[in-house]
């Protein structure tokens, strides 16, 4: 049996996942919230495995927020998003958490069902309108970013993106422009990128021009 609790700010959305849910009976729906300041507080209250959480819930925290409070602090718990939203930005940022599961609020229920299974068993689950293969690099690029490149390294990409030359970032990072080349070739081989473009486009994806 694995307990589930609803996150979404729309208490007919709530209902219905939970009146969907109960009718397998593998799932257990204990508790709901109605944003992610009262799920964080139920965490406190309830034994959860898998919380469905909203992205968007403007009367309180939003969905990636109370996600990334939660897993900090409850380690055994599974996130799956369950949202609208499927452009790259979303998904990236869920990545990004290390989410479990990121599916479409206009999902099948037994899609859903899947999700649940899915990340309860420690995998991950997402279901979204942008290609498989692409959703596959994302991962690949998110985890590259977080284990592999050093902060120098991630210094040297937000500069790319920005503009600036070698001989700039020399001078910016009191460095050798050989040593600024040295640091562009080091990350290109990490990343398996080919050209600049593509290391270009790595920045501009996982927003370093932002940061």
């Amino acid at each position: 049996m694995i307990r589930v609790c609803i996150v979404d700010d729309h208490r007919l959305i709530r209902r219905g996942l939970q009146l969907l849910l109960e009718a397998y009976p593998d799932i257990h729906v204990v508790g709901e919230a109605e944003d992610g300041d009262e799920a964080i507080q139920l965490m406190h209250q309830l034994e959860v495995d898998v919380m469905l959480m909203d992205v968007s819930m403007p009367n309180g925290l939003d969905g990636f927020t109370a996600s990334e409070v939660i897993l900090q602090n409850h380690k055994h718990v599974h996130i799956v998003l369950l949202t609208m939203h499927d452009e790259e930005v979303y998904i990236q940022k869920a990545i990004q958490l290390d989410i479990g599961g990121y599916i479409l609020k206009n999902s099948k229920g037994n899609e859903l069902h899947e999700a649940i299974h899915a990340v309860h068993r420690g995998e991950k689950y997402y279901k979204v309108g942008l290609p498989e293969d692409q959703i596959a690099k994302l991962f690949k690029h998110s985890k590259k970013d977080y284990s592999i490149l050093s902060v120098r390294e991630k210094e040297i990409v937000r500069l790319t993106v920005l503009g600036y030359t070698n001989k700039q970032m020399s001078q910016r990072l009191f460095i050798s422009p050989k040593t600024v080349e040295n640091h562009k070739a080091n990350i290109m081989q990490k990343l398996e990128l080919k050209c600049k473009s593509e290391l270009i486009q790595y920045g501009l994806t996982n927003h370093y021009h932002t940061i």
